[in-house]
């Protein structure tokens, strides 16, 4: 469809975090870009794939596999948008229902959610100035590997 530029990022509900980040940094090479936590624990761990393309991982999944939205495997599916509210209003005329409708979230890009047929959940993200992933990625380029960590 028309608007929609990438597929940004991935997210995971992983059950052992220092197991996946074993898997995922140690041998695939993916570079921790910076951690979320939320009340006082750690939300999210990311990983840089490319510049524009991620991999999130959520610790305490449930079970040995997914799915399901709090299981081990894939949370949602992102796309990356150029117009948050062009590629919204696109997909409702369309018939395609916004389960979440575009806010602006705590990494300061802005998001809208939707569901395929079978609940799989999907995200569209314009990437924003002020996004953690690029002032992450800029900290990456100049070789300062400490990793921030946020409150959000």
């Amino acid at each position: 469809m028309k608007g929609i530029t990438s597929l940004a990022h991935v997210a995971l509900k992983v059950r052992d975090m220092e197991r996946s980040l074993a898997f995922y940094v140690g041998q695939l090479g993916f570079a921790e870009m910076f951690r979320l936590h939320r009340d006082g624990r750690l939300w999210i761990v990311y990983l840089r794939i490319t510049d524009d393309q991620y991999l999130e991982l959520f610790p305490d999944g449930e079970g040995e596999r997914a799915p399901g939205r709090d299981a081990t495997g894939v949370n949602h599916i992102c796309l990356g948008v150029d117009d948050i509210g062009t590629v919204s209003a696109a997909l409702e005329a369309k018939g395609v229902t916004l389960t979440v409708a575009p806010k602006l979230g705590a990494d300061h890009n802005w998001q809208a959610w939707i569901e395929d047929p079978d609940g799989n959940r999907i995200e569209l993200m314009q990437t924003m100035p002020k996004a953690m992933q690029l002032a992450a990625i800029r900290s990456l380029r100049i070789g300062d590997h400490a990793v921030p960590v946020y409150d959000v």
